[in-house]
């Protein structure tokens, strides 16, 4: 038996080593914001607009390194800017307007995320997730792909890609699809293997198996001009400033190489980038197959929620019109509630899914002052102006790069798209040479695989980011990887590609 004095003491250093890595971790955002709000502002925008910017970028820089929770970060941006809007969010001719009320708009201007309808949907999505584990309908889906598919963890990622692109033709909200289907299945799938969210297990499968499902989801979200509504908007904001009409066809044959390339190699990209501890299991299918037998027949509840999700993939693939995905969602957790299936408790006692609806709603707030302060609008004329005289093929592959990269200022894909697909549009016309139906098709089919590159590019982002499987780093440094190899992609093969067909 070894003595009390033979046992080493922990270094007494090390929590004061850790304290002084936290303070210049909450430091660093603050110093970035400060350095750019001391640079003079660039010519042509006004002061305002650059002070917001480099809140904006302290705000990103802090998600980055995340030395407090993302919506501790995200609320922190917003509140400093409502504070102080006279000079960070209103331009002097809404100051001199003596019926502009500052107080009352810079606090509009701070919840107007909150009212989004993507952040309720993601919301939703979570709902549905508590659902699938508290009924063990999700746990009996997950044993059922494991019984067929878990013995190699490569053939469930293949399994959660085809799912995701099944599903991608008839549902025009990649939220809906990814995070309100696909993801309340896959969250029971880590457990099966001892892999847990927020701790070293999540390695052992669940972390391989979030980010194959949210690349999927942006891959599918390119491949169909149905399979994202903002596909929707790009298609009306071309034939308006344009007068280029793009079919569903068309756009399915413009994408078909490059999306058919990537749904069969994703997975295996994944699993070379960000491989699984476990990788093949025998026994795992096995005892999947006796755990099925344990839970017997479906019962009540699981009858109710296999309704109640059915029903809301119907109403988000055809209505719509009539109803809004977020809205059904919604109308879904009602019917929960309302059944037994959920009861409040579950709602109020979900930290993640409140945590991602604080942090994303703040994003969105942010991502959409950008616009209001007229950043993006001067991005857009400067842009232009740099391009003027040079090759109309270099300028339409700068364009093209620029429009994909900015995409790491906007928390909404439907943002990005209203903001910056009129004044690339309006840039390329303005260079004569350029082939605008292909570049057209290139700017509207990169909306969906861009949302790979942050944990708030697109709606299930926040979702898997949220999961607890996937660390902020490791986030950040395969959004950049994987960001880089679908950019590269989209100029080596799609550009040729629609080149020779269009």
């Amino acid at each position: 038996m070894k003595t009390l004095s033979n046992v080493k003491e922990p270094p007494k250093a090390a929590p004061a080593a850790a304290g002084k890595n936290k303070a210049l971790m909450l430091l660093l955002p603050v110093l970035v914001a400060v350095l750019l709000l001391l640079v003079p502002v660039p010519a042509g925008l006004e002061p305002h607009a650059w002070h917001f910017f480099a809140i904006f970028v302290g705000v990103i820089v802090g998600l980055i390194f995340e030395p407090l929770p993302g919506a501790v970060i995200g609320l922190t941006g917003v509140v400093v800017i409502a504070l102080f809007s006279q000079f960070l969010l209103f331009s002097p001719a809404e100051l001199a307007n003596p019926k502009f009320k500052v107080a009352s708009e810079s606090f509009k201007w701070a919840v107007s995320g909150f009212g989004n309808s993507t952040v309720w949907l993601i919301f939703g999505a979570f709902m549905f997730a508590a659902g699938y584990d508290k009924t063990q309908f999700g746990r009996r889906l997950a044993l059922i792909l494991v019984k067929y598919l878990g013995r190699r963890s490569l053939t469930l990622g293949y399994a959660i890609t085809f799912a995701d692109l099944l599903l991608a033709p008839f549902t025009p909200s990649n939220t809906a699809r990814s995070g309100g289907t696909i993801y309340p299945i896959i969250a029971n799938l880590p457990p099966l293997y001892g892999s847990k969210p927020n701790d070293p297990s999540a390695r052992k499968i669940g972390s391989y198996l979030m980010w194959v499902a949210i690349t999927a989801a942006c891959i599918t979200s390119s491949m169909f001009l149905s399979a994202l509504a903002p596909n929707l908007l790009a298609l009306a904001l071309v034939k308006s400033v344009i007068g280029f009409d793009i079919s569903w066809g068309m756009w399915f044959l413009a994408f078909l190489p490059l999306g058919l390339l990537l749904i069969l190699t994703m997975p295996l990209l994944a699993y070379w980038f960000y491989p699984p501890e476990v990788k093949v299991n025998d026994e795992v299918p096995r005892w999947a197959i006796a755990e099925l037998e344990k839970l017997g027949k479906l019962t009540r509840n699981e009858i109710l929620l296999l309704v109640f999700v059915v029903c809301a993939l119907l109403m988000w693939i055809f209505a719509t019109a009539w109803i809004e995905p977020a809205m059904a969602a919604l109308l879904v957790i009602i019917l929960m509630l309302w059944t037994g299936v959920l009861n409040w408790n579950d709602i109020t006692s979900n930290k993640a899914a409140w945590n991602t609806f604080a942090w994303f709603a703040t994003l969105v707030a942010l991502a959409d002052g950008l616009a209001r302060v007229g950043f993006i609008a001067w991005l857009g004329k400067e842009g232009g102006m740099l391009l003027q005289g040079y090759d109309p093929q270099v300028s339409a592959v700068v364009l093209l790069i620029a429009f994909f990269l900015l995409h790491y200022l906007f928390a909404s894909t439907t943002a990005h798209t209203t903001a910056l697909l009129p004044a690339m549009l309006t840039i390329a016309a303005s260079i004569p040479g350029i082939n605008m139906p292909v570049f057209c098709l290139m700017l509207c089919t990169s909306l969906g695989v861009m949302g790979i590159i942050t944990p708030y590019g697109t709606g299930p982002s926040p979702i898997y980011y949220g999961s607890g499987y996937l660390p902020t780093k490791d986030y950040w440094r395969l959004g950049t990887i994987f960001g880089a190899i679908f950019l590269i992609a989209m100029m080596l093969i799609a550009y040729p590609w629609m080149v020779w067909m269009f």
